[in-house]
């Protein structure tokens, strides 16, 4: 199994997943302005869009995040990181990797669009401040994760693009739960060992 991804991309989402489960995995970073893999290969022809991550598997490619996290949690042992199909613990972790996706993680691409005027980021940081406000809002109940007690595989893909606002000039101390939360998974083992892997930490 060998998951490519650009360090601090949303590709580390799955490279956590994969340090959480354990066993053999390799890691393969890519150059997505040029469109090539460290080891030289034309990253297209692995996968066409050019986008992380892309996870070779069984003699097939697999794209897209979610799916990509959706699959691998159903292979671990830990039913904790994908629960059950057909339950609505279920329904709540894809609930959360929905909106990461198409309200979040959207929200932040201005902000790394060179072409955007300033006007258009700080619009971006309101939008992203928004989306923010929900999650502040889904944490206060105390509870320790996104949609519960366990760590899921919502959790890995949130963490890694709440943790843009450190690049972007969004303070998230404005949002005291989902600090608490981010350094609550954060301190994770595996999330220690990625972020250090892909150049995040010491």
């Amino acid at each position: 199994m060998k998951l490519y991804i650009k360090p601090g991309a949303c590709s580390m989402a799955s490279h956590i997943i994969l340090a959480e489960i354990g066993g053999e995995y390799a890691v393969e970073i890519v150059d997505t302005a040029n469109g090539e893999t460290a080891g030289g290969a034309n990253y297209r022809e692995i996968n066409p869009k050019g986008k992380v991550p892309a996870l070779e598997v069984g003699g097939e490619v697999l794209t897209e995040g979610p799916a990509i996290l959706q699959f691998l949690g159903d292979s671990a042992d830990n039913t904790d990181l994908a629960p059950t199909g057909g339950t609505m613990a279920r329904a709540r972790v894809n609930e959360m990797l929905n909106f990461t996706g198409t309200e979040l993680h959207i929200a932040f691409g201005p902000l790394f669009n060179p072409g955007s005027t300033d006007a258009q980021k700080e619009a971006a940081r309101q939008a992203v401040a928004g989306r923010l406000d929900w999650l502040e809002g889904r944490l206060s109940d105390g509870r320790a994760h996104l949609t519960g007690a366990a760590f899921t595989i919502a959790d890995a893909y949130a963490f890694v693009v709440t943790n843009w606002a450190n690049f972007t000039g969004i303070a998230l101390s404005r949002w005291p739960h989902l600090s608490a939360f981010m350094a609550r998974v954060g301190e994770r083992p595996a999330v220690r060992r990625v972020l250090k892997a892909e150049g995040l930490a010491a």
